[in-house]
């Protein structure tokens, strides 16, 4: 399809161990085809470069595709689009914590959606292993998340955003640089990818039913929005203990730290973006589809 478009393509694929010297050599465009775990992957790789990022969003969430406005479109109009598109800076996120320095696209949450994370690697669904497509896969996913909703619960976190105090029993805490998060769950509609600014999800103890509530208007394909807190802000510190982390799609268990005591998590919006070409945005917002 690139090709077609008129463009001599050099192919890499990131399950090769020497992927990332194709991103050193000489192009006119990055582009990526896969879901947000190959997107995050790449883009991590390409702060401070100045050429283009197409994506073709072709996973199962495809979480930054949504925030760009790449998905329900042809994959073959998206290409076609490249040369007079327009080019859209999106900011990257960085957490300082136990584990060193890390640069995110998509978000940092405590709480409910990294434990429910663990739960996936470390147990083998039945339902989810036979999920026949995309759909189905989002489906079975968002059943986990209720499920892990009604065993979850709420942890005491000291929470600086900014310098205002929103120390509270919290469910999660998402910081997100995009909108979408998970199993395309819309937590932030207002965010924006270049505004430098984190949105702050928050779900405190006594608001699990009403997150559950969205869940359940998910899983059934309704589009009700989640009408949950949120804050802006460009410093989030968060400190807890016991609490489990993730950061884009991998989570990380405090549990297994070596180091005792509560752990101190920095998370800010990094001095440096990347630029996505971004073909223009249909007006109509692809639907999430019914499932029975």
């Amino acid at each position: 399809m690139i090709e077609s478009a008129g463009h001599r393509v050099k192919y890499q694929s990131i399950k090769e161990k020497d992927w990332k010297k194709a991103l050193k050599k000489s192009c006119d465009i990055i582009a990526i085809a896969g879901g947000d775990g190959t997107v995050g992957k790449v883009a991590r790789r390409l702060l401070g470069n100045t050429i283009p990022v197409a994506l073709l969003p072709i996973g199962t969430a495809n979480n930054i595709g949504h925030a760009l406005g790449l998905t329900g479109r042809v994959l073959e109009s998206l290409i076609t689009e490249w040369e007079t598109a327009r080019r859209s800076n999106f900011d990257i996120g960085e957490a300082e914590g136990p584990w060193g320095s890390q640069y995110f696209v998509e978000g940092v949450g405590f709480g409910l959606f990294a434990a429910t994370i663990l739960n996936i690697e470390e147990q083998n669904d039945p339902a989810l292993a036979a999920a026949a497509c995309r759909e189905d896969e989002i489906a079975r996913v968002l059943e986990i998340f209720k499920e892990q909703l009604g065993k979850h619960r709420p942890k005491k976190m000291k929470v600086l955003l900014d310098n205002e105090d929103l120390s509270d029993d919290y469910v999660l805490i998402q910081a997100l640089n995009i909108r979408y998060a998970g199993p395309n769950l819309d937590l932030a509609p207002g965010a924006d990818t270049n505004d430098g600014l984190l949105d702050v999800v928050l779900v405190r103890r006594g608001e699990e039913s009403k997150f559950s509530r969205y869940l359940g208007h998910c899983i059934n394909g309704n589009s009700e929005k989640a009408k949950l807190t949120v804050h802006r802000g460009r410093h989030l510190q968060i400190e807890s203990n016991g609490c489990p982390i993730h950061i884009d799609d991998k989570a990380w268990s405090i549990k297994n730290d070596k180091h005792a005591g509560p752990k101190a998590i920095s998370i800010k919006v990094a001095p440096h973006s990347i630029s996505f070409i971004c073909p223009q945005r249909t007006r109509r917002r692809p639907r999430r589809p019914k499932v029975s």
